[in-house]
């Protein structure tokens, strides 16, 4: 607790000079780094790292210009078409320069090179790329890109978010958005061209990890939850916030898309789905009646239809709209609950043809479910634990699943016949990294 007390206190008060890494570093994160990274590097300047800041960029050393840039000194003002930085922002960085720059970035937290496996990560997100040749797997502080037949690694996408809790494209399969950050530092967008493994830009989002990032099916508009009971809303072409709604009272876990992507749902452990009209912003009403906390959502892929879970181990399948003007009790939207999972319900991902809802969660096992009926038509077994990413491919023919083992698996979708297991990132062994040294 002694570091929250001083980070609390005023400058004067805490400690003698001011951390690169606990104070400089996480303002950069904020407001800065969305244009200078090294996938934008504006005016040749990455301020990623505490290297990148030193060396400077084509204006001269950065050290030097920072303070007269962020004061509005020199032209022109930074950031660049945003808000200036708060006075107290700018002390934290003058003190900063003024007590010598030093660097107190931890070692394991300044190096750009891939991430080195001693064993699989937890996995926390994964999806089939729209034509399905890509699968898309979450690791740490990367995105690993797969052949969808799990036959091998495409691509290693590194980015600076700890963890990566959402994965999305967009219908095209031109962009990859993932959805995540680093745990009580700072929350993250990043945007991806996926074929040529680009990083076209990021998004800073608060002071904690965002969860559920999702596009818009006309791909203009992405959403994310938030630690803070907030869902935040960007557009895609620059990665501009529009608006954040509060009208959650406690984590936003999970958001899904209208049809028509005029409206958006967003779940989370207030036990709420709650309904926004996306163009303006505003919170329109609760889905669903409450019962447990919620972690996940997803629609039908061609029409206004939701599934929902959580704590309670029951998935729930909501109409966005009302049929009729309903009592105070009634709840008209529901269309029917499925079987009462084993454990709490993770992941939820619907089957591109509208048929078929994957169910996944603390049980060792994904129950595939008829959406029409709600029977059970296979259980994909295999997972020794918490099973938190689920994705079918956009053919149906084949689920992928993820969780704590840190292991892929791919089934038929038909009858959840085990067709591949794989741990989706390279693993070195002990002998491996000895024989490296």
């Amino acid at each position: 607790m002694r570091w929250i007390l001083a980070a609390l206190l005023p400058l004067s008060l805490s400690a003698a000079e001011p951390s690169f890494y606990r104070d400089v570093q996480p303002i950069l994160q904020k407001n800065c780094v969305a244009c200078h990274q090294p996938a934008v590097t504006s005016s040749g300047l990455d301020l990623t790292t505490y290297d990148g800041f030193r060396a400077g960029g084509k204006r001269g050393p950065a050290f030097a210009l920072a303070i007269q840039y962020v004061t509005g000194q020199m032209k022109p003002p930074m950031p660049l078409g945003g808000p200036p930085l708060a006075v107290a922002d700018i002390d934290v960085i003058r003190e900063w320069i003024k007590s010598g720059a030093k660097n107190d970035t931890p070692a394991e937290s300044i190096s750009n090179e891939p991430t080195v496996y001693r064993q699989a990560p937890v996995i926390t997100a994964l999806r089939f790329s729209p034509d399905g040749k890509l699968l898309a797997v979450s690791g740490n502080r990367e995105i690993l890109l797969h052949h969808a037949d799990g036959s091998g690694l495409v691509k290693r996408l590194q980015g600076k978010a700890e963890r990566i809790l959402s994965l999305t494209f967009s219908a095209d399969g031109s962009m990859l958005v993932a959805g995540g950050g680093t745990p009580a530092r700072f929350g993250e967008l990043q945007f991806w061209d996926p074929a040529a493994g680009k990083l076209l830009r990021t998004v800073q989002v608060g002071s904690d990890t965002v969860f559920g990032a999702t596009l818009s099916p006309d791909g203009k508009k992405v959403t994310a939850g938030c630690t803070d009971n907030t869902v935040h809303v960007f557009e895609t072409a620059a990665g501009k916030e529009l608006y954040k709604i509060g009208s959650h009272e406690n984590w936003v876990l999970a958001t899904a898309w209208g049809i028509d992507s005029k409206r958006f749902v967003s779940v989370g452990r207030d036990r709420a789905a709650k309904l926004v009209d996306a163009d303006a912003g505003q919170f329109l009403e609760n889905v669903n009646q409450l019962r447990g906390e919620l972690s996940a959502v997803a629609r039908h892929p061609k029409k206004d239809v939701i599934v929902i879970g959580g704590e309670d181990r029951i998935p729930y399948i909501y109409m966005l709209d009302r049929p009729r003007n309903i009592k105070v009790g009634e709840e008209a939207t529901l269309i029917r609950k499925l079987e009462t999972q084993d454990g709490a319900i993770f992941a939820l991902d619907w089957s591109q043809d509208g048929k078929q809802i994957a169910v996944a969660g603390a049980g060792r096992s994904v129950n595939i479910y008829d959406a029409e009926s709600g029977a059970r038509i296979a259980a994909c077994s295999g997972h020794s634990a918490g099973i938190y990413a689920v994705g079918f491919s956009p053919d149906g023919t084949r689920l992928a699943t993820g969780g704590f083992d840190g292991q892929v698996r791919l089934y038929s979708a038909s009858d959840c016949t085990l067709q591949k297991a794989m741990v989706p990132v390279p693993v070195q062994t002990p002998a491996a990294v000895g024989g490296a040294q």
